[in-house]
């Protein structure tokens, strides 16, 4: 009688190779491309530190050896190592619950994501009168991504999913009900009257996305062509050490732009934050309150209104 063969267990990083591969026609494209740089920072530690890791290996002196490196040797942003930590959390998680992996000091309170409030912005509704009401008919490209921005400020959508709009998403004329990618969560939207305008505009057809990337380098022409000028100071932390810098506020849009200004300007307009959630998806009042960027003088005009100052 022939022995059965023992399966041989899979390794930490044949694992988290197998782990993208599942992930592949169920993540977006971003989540993907994010998976696959937390790969590619272990192994660049790993040839560095001359190390090898498996799944024993994640504990909390791994933790304080790779943040260092990606703080000191790779002059990361602090946001960007708390991303690749989370990433990493979600890899190992993965692993425990196959039965992979027995080693949890992942889970342990210092084994953290490490984050900043780096002073997003956002856009408010005269700000965003302001691009949506600019002709850029002259020039076609950013008048697309212009369309398509002010969707997403609108909607509240990310940019995974405003940009896969299609007739069939639209209800009654009135509505938007649509499956988003990365929760997979079902959320039905108001349609606002910019957000009408441009589906006639285009045939209930959005125009044609374009790589992320991409539309943020456009999207700051569009700011700067709606002469969204105000000075703003902004701050990061990178290699671990402060750096402030004082820009147009063009300069600052980027896609995701959309989703805190559509949070904020419902915020700042009294609808309640469990009705905003609802659209936006946050499970949680500190994710929510994470989105909403508004400043102490707006905070002071919101509270004239409130009936303790009347």
């Amino acid at each position: 009688m022939l022995k059965e063969t023992k399966k041989k267990k899979q390794t930490f990083f044949e694992f988290i190779k197998s782990f993208i591969e599942e992930r592949k026609n169920i993540k977006s494209d971003g989540t993907i491309k994010a998976y696959q740089n937390i790969l590619n920072c272990l192994k660049n530690y790993c040839e560095e530190k001359k190390c090898k890791l498996d799944f024993e290996d994640i504990d909390l002196t791994f933790y304080n050896s790779f943040v260092n490196y990606l703080t000191n040797d790779l002059k990361m942003a602090q946001n960007t190592i708390g991303n690749k930590i989370k990433n990493l959390k979600v890899i190992m998680n993965e692993a425990s619950d196959r039965g992979l992996n027995k080693n949890l000091e992942f889970k342990n309170k210092k084994f953290k994501k490490v984050s900043e409030d780096n002073d997003k912005i956002y856009l408010n509704t005269a700000e965003l009168q302001q691009i949506y009401s600019k002709d850029l008919s002259n020039i076609k490209h950013l008048e697309r991504v212009r369309d398509l921005f002010v969707l997403g400020c609108y909607t509240g959508l990310r940019f995974s999913d405003f940009t896969q709009i299609v007739k069939e998403n639209i209800l009654e004329g009135n509505k938007i009900k649509i499956r988003t990618q990365k929760t997979n969560e079902l959320v039905v939207i108001p349609v606002h009257p910019f957000v009408k305008e441009i589906l006639e505009k285009y045939d209930g057809n959005i125009p044609a996305p374009i790589s992320n990337q991409k539309m943020n380098e456009f999207l700051k022409k569009v700011g700067e062509e709606a002469e969204i000028k105000e000075m703003i100071m902004s701050s990061i932390t990178r290699g671990g050490i402060m750096e402030r810098n004082t820009t147009e506020k063009y300069n600052l849009i980027t896609t995701h732009t959309a989703r805190r200004s559509f949070a904020t300007n419902l915020y700042l307009a009294d609808v309640p934050a469990i009705t905003i959630m609802k659209i936006t998806g946050h499970k949680t009042d500190k994710s929510f309150l994470r989105y909403i960027r508004i400043s102490q003088e707006e905070n002071a005009n919101k509270l004239l209104n409130h009936p303790f100052f009347n």
